[in-house]
């Protein structure tokens, strides 16, 4: 990508992903379009092709994710954009992305649900259903922006950690974040790092002990070997070996499908995104991400208006959870209040357990934004 000439200009969150994946070496999209993600497609099928890459428009959700797996097992950094439903018909393919430890990039911005739900109505109701929708219950890793800077910055961060790790990644937003136009500062940006996977050849010095998903240890990420090179590639869906031959009951079987978790659990403490705002002798905490984040911003700024000491912890990697960070950020405190736009508290299901002596308050709401006034009364 071109270096950014931009100091300001007005953006939206669906723009700034666009954007960010090309900064990040994007060079295949494809989509379809579908409300609150349709301007992520709309960036790529404009941007793309003007930066050497490759942008289609697919017939339905499950081939855009199809498309863009093969692409990535070509070689090239691939991403896909959709919301809800959508999500629902690639769950199989994001499953044969991780059993082939193929990189690649879901961007799914939520919406009021279930089913078609309500399009241009916004939530925060696709956590669980992103983190856990794989057959044997493996972390996929999760961001979650909460500005259209930040969209930019953590789609950079998805695409390394897709290439890195060789595993799908997702990067969650709200229909809030995607299509709320904001003066936007693009400073820093432009320093932001990239990263490339590692890929091995014939002639490589050590192609000869090298297998497609090969492992000496539990935090190592066997070299990727794109299709159609000098390498014969073998990708199943099926349980396989190293090399990945379909095997059955066969312990390397069982222990290439054990290191797709434990890869990512070997590195979840370089997985760990927050941002702490913490002040001394604070009773409360306050825990939030995507749009519900700038929510309890404005109402912690309200409360130490009037006195009120509290602190506040902005989770952008959802998945692995940062719960090194979350435990630490609640020492001291007597209550955490967990702010998220769905029915039942989907994040704060996940996290309670870490908060063993600690009064947890929920606040949910759906079809609507959360306010500030919402979180101060559970907090004064």
């Amino acid at each position: 990508m071109q270096t950014l000439q931009k100091k300001t200009a007005l953006r939206n969150g669906n723009q700034m992903i666009a954007e960010g994946a090309i900064k990040a070496g994007c060079k295949f999209f494809a989509g379809y379009p579908i409300t609150p993600a349709s301007g992520v497609y709309k960036g790529m099928i404009d941007m793309l092709p003007q930066n050497h890459g490759i942008a289609i428009s697919s017939p339905d959700e499950i081939s855009a994710l199809a498309y863009c797996v093969g692409a990535s097992m070509r070689g090239f950094k691939a991403m896909t954009a959709t919301s809800g439903p959508g999500w629902a018909l690639m769950i199989e393919t994001v499953q044969y992305a991780l059993i082939t430890e193929t990189p690649v990039v879901i961007c799914v911005v939520q919406r009021l649900g279930p089913c078609t739900g309500g399009a241009t109505q916004g939530g925060q109701g696709d956590i669980l259903i992103t983190e856990f929708a794989t057959s044997g219950g493996y972390t996929i890793p999760v961001l979650y922006p909460s500005s259209a800077k930040e969209c930019f910055s953590l789609t950079v961060e998805a695409f390394n950690w897709a290439e890195k790790y060789r595993t799908p990644v997702i990067l969650l937003s709200d229909k809030e974040i995607g299509m709320t136009t904001e003066s936007l500062d693009y400073s820093g940006l432009d320093d932001l790092k990239t990263f490339e996977r590692e890929t091995i050849h014939r002639t490589d010095p050590d192609f000869k002990n090298w297998k497609m998903y090969g492992f000496d240890s539990p935090d190592m990420i066997a070299k990727f070997a794109p299709a159609g090179g000098d390498i014969k590639v073998t990708a199943t869906g099926s349980a396989h070996n190293a090399m990945g031959y379909l095997k059955k009951n066969d312990s390397e079987t069982v222990s290439t499908l054990l290191h797709l978790e434990e890869k990512i659990v070997s590195h979840r403490r370089e997985m760990v995104l927050v941002r702490e705002d913490i002040q001394d002798n604070s009773s409360t905490l306050i825990i939030s991400f995507g749009i519900t984040a700038r929510t309890m911003k404005d109402a912690v700024k309200i409360a130490r208006g009037k006195r009120i000491r509290v602190s506040a912890l902005t989770i952008y990697s959802m998945f692995p959870v940062p719960e090194e960070k979350i435990i630490n950020a609640a020492r001291g405190c007597r209550r955490v209040v967990i702010p998220e736009e769905n029915i039942n508290g989907q994040y704060r299901k996940i996290i309670e357990p870490l908060l063993k002596d600690k009064e947890v308050i929920g606040i949910n709401k759906t079809g609507s934004m959360i306010t500030p006034e919402e979180i101060l009364e559970r907090i004064i």
